[in-house]
């Protein structure tokens, strides 16, 4: 596929236009989903950490730092719009769907099967297959806990802990812990 289609595509979803079913920018979200899933196969089932590192920088399609890395198995429905720093480490088990675009800064650890969302339906029953795309940002030296969710358009301030299975639904501060469904502010760092 042209990388200016695909560039083209990857910032009308991180300005959060909407994805309607049958046009260029679904079929490319579709295209980079069969690709994303391919790659995440052989990701998961390479033994040797340099070579899953390459396939790393394949699935998101830029050069990583060789502090990054990642415990298999590990999920995304797109790759190409994730975006790491420098010692980012990854759990097990994750599942990322990352059209909208996460974004990690650096000294950020991501623990066992994390979610991290940034697209939602449409509400209205009619257009429900319409996508909403919403960046993710999780700021510098930020603990995810096992099995947290991140929505859509959320922020993670530098420093901040997501407890262990919270759903983060709004910003989380930065210096502060969050837990609960929906997260709220559990104490000040």
């Amino acid at each position: 596929m042209d990388p200016r289609r695909i560039e083209f595509a990857r910032r009308s979803w991180e300005a959060g236009e909407t994805v309607v079913p049958g046009t260029e920018s679904a079929e490319i979200m579709h295209t980079l989903a069969t690709e994303a899933i391919a790659l995440c196969m052989r990701i998961n089932s390479e033994p040797d950490p340099r070579m899953r590192h390459r396939l790393f920088e394949e699935l998101f399609g830029t050069e990583l730092d060789s502090s990054f890395v990642v415990f298999p198995p590990f999920n995304t429905d797109c790759g190409k719009n994730i975006h790491v720093g420098r010692n980012v480490f990854i759990n097990a088990g994750c599942k990322f769907q990352d059209q909208g675009g996460i974004h990690i800064a650096d000294g950020v650890f991501i623990g066992h099967n994390v979610v991290i969302a940034t697209l939602n339906h449409d509400q209205d029953p009619t257009r429900r297959a319409a996508l909403h795309p919403a960046q993710v940002h999780i700021g510098r030296d930020v603990w995810i806990g096992a099995s947290a969710t991140i929505l859509p358009g959320v922020s993670v301030g530098i420093g901040a802990v997501v407890a262990a299975g919270a759903v983060v639904t709004s910003d989380v501060p930065s210096q502060t812990m969050v837990g609960g469904v929906p997260a709220k502010v559990i104490k000040q760092l």
